[in-house]
């Protein structure tokens, strides 16, 4: 079963493939000729991940899910949410974005793994013969004083999930991060639902 993921990271597309398993063929936007940015406009995770769904959809009519997600940091209220793949600003990548973070909670003062509360939240948007279908997942935790681990992408080197206090994200085996990640839990979520309705 053909579904299209917006998404150009390769991390994420390894992810989705490994979850919902090898019923369904996961293609990309780049593998259908589209190139073009979507812009994230929405104030919400939900709202982007319309957005991206929405212009796939449009775009090719196939069955297709986009998903949007956010860290958000208790000490920094909430912050970098909507932003955090751009929090260091517009052509800056994933280090700057940890570096600024990690210099953000120091200037807070919060020190304790409870001054670093986090957590991770994924919402999925699945577009079937145009009606939406929405599925969350959320991964508790805190920050990490310093990055660690090669693993996982994105922030995932100065996460620590509360499922595995010792250890940040990246240092964790895939198929672990995939069992307590927020994406995980809200693509098994998707899976379930396409399985049990298509």
């Amino acid at each position: 079963m053909k579904i299209v993921f917006a998404t150009g990271n390769r991390g994420k597309l390894r992810e989705a493939a490994e979850i919902l398993g090898p019923e369904f063929e996961l293609l990309t936007p780049a593998m259908l000729g589209i190139t073009q940015d979507i812009e994230e406009t929405g104030t919400t995770l939900k709202e982007n991940s319309i957005i991206k769904a929405g212009f796939l959809w449009e775009h090719t009519s196939l069955m297709c899910f986009a998903d949007d997600t956010g860290l958000e940091v208790d000490a920094l209220g909430g912050a970098p949410g909507v932003y955090t793949a751009r929090y260091a600003g517009e052509g800056c990548n994933f280090n700057d974005n940890m570096e600024k973070l990690l210099r953000e909670l120091d200037a807070a003062g919060a020190q304790s793994p409870q001054e670093r509360k986090a957590r991770f939240k994924s919402v999925v948007t699945l577009i079937v013969n145009g009606n939406q279908y929405f599925f969350e997942g959320t991964m508790e935790g805190s920050i990490a004083h310093s990055k660690a681990g090669c693993g996982g992408f994105g922030y995932d080197p100065v996460f620590i999930a509360d499922d595995y206090p010792n250890l940040t994200v990246a240092e964790l085996e895939e198929e672990t991060k995939n069992a307590i990640s927020h994406r995980g839990k809200a693509l098994r979520q998707m899976a379930l639902w396409l399985k049990e309705n298509l």
